[in-house]
């Protein structure tokens, strides 16, 4: 369905009709497009609703068991309350357990599941495999080189984000 639209070769050789059509926050915008879709079709054919933020979560919390919402929140670069709902999906999925912290009983440490751990072990290579496909038309090296650059722009406009990423010391 979708991925065949995205690497049909006519899309390549549309030529921009608009000036939004050269403008990084328009084609930004298109690639976020891609990329959801993407990942949400290879994420149907498993049977698994799943989004790219959820899954986002289940990486970090097995990465860093046991830490608060507020700091997923930071690591993840959403603000707090849409990670509070992504955190209620994935705990009513059974994936995620979340309890009051011993040392602040304000925050809610949080941790993966041996459901959430088995499921991340079993979408992990589908969601590697996703990440080619969102750049069709590039090669590994033009891949490399917008990776690059998007996680320099990315860095540099951190502090305009509405939620900016924020890793842990």
């Amino acid at each position: 369905m979708i991925s065949m639209l995205v690497n049909s070769p006519s899309q390549s050789k549309l030529a921009p009709m608009s000036m939004i059509h050269s403008m990084p926050g328009h084609l930004i915008r298109r690639l976020h497009q891609i990329s959801i879709a993407l990942f949400q079709e290879r994420m149907a054919a498993l049977g698994l609703d799943l989004t790219p933020v959820q899954f986002g979560a289940l990486v970090l919390l097995s990465e860093n068991p046991g830490i608060d919402q507020a700091t997923l929140a930071g690591m993840i670069a959403q603000d707090r309350a849409t990670t509070g709902m992504v955190v209620d999906r994935l705990q009513a999925k059974g994936l995620v357990d979340r309890r009051i912290s011993p040392r602040d009983r304000r925050a809610r440490e949080l941790s993966l599941t041996r459901e959430g751990a088995t499921l991340l072990a079993r979408v992990t290579p589908h969601a590697r495999a996703v990440q080619s496909a969102i750049l069709p038309g590039l090669n590994e090296d033009e891949r490399d080189l917008f990776l690059d650059l998007a996680r320099r722009a990315a860095e540099a406009g951190n502090e305009l984000s509405r939620a900016p990423l924020v890793l842990p010391d």
